[in-house]
């Protein structure tokens, strides 16, 4: 099976348990086309860069597939039906990076930061 990266963006007036609930499905569409999701990071809602149908902001979510290209390709088509993603983007990895991406290991050093801001004093 090959692997890959794959990035959602949804639409901003969906709640974050909604979104949740999209990457259950993604997740549960993976598992029926025989593939695995080795990993899920739910990213939170993002300012866009430019406007996409109308909408400033998304719910981003990235993870990380280890599945046949006949399930990636059953995914995309589903994704593309449903209103509530703006884009999507998969990509084939060599490997799989299951640590914190870049974004959530940020998130988590600022939140480090303050506590011992709020400790100092």
């Amino acid at each position: 099976m090959a692997l890959y990266e794959h990035v959602v963006i949804s639409r901003q007036d969906i709640s974050p348990q909604q979104a949740e609930a999209l990457n259950d499905q993604i997740k549960a569409i993976i598992e029926e086309h025989g593939g695995a999701v080795a990993k899920i990071e739910y990213w939170g809602l993002r300012n866009l860069t430019y406007r996409i149908r109308k909408n400033r902001k998304g719910h981003y979510s990235l993870l990380a597939l280890d599945a046949p290209p006949a399930a990636v390709k059953e995914l995309e088509r589903q994704l593309s039906i449903n209103e509530d993603v703006l884009r999507y983007l998969t990509i084939r990895v060599e490997e799989l990076d299951l640590e914190l991406s870049p974004i959530l290991a940020r998130r988590d050093r600022e939140r480090e930061r303050e506590t011992r801001r709020e400790d100092a004093y």
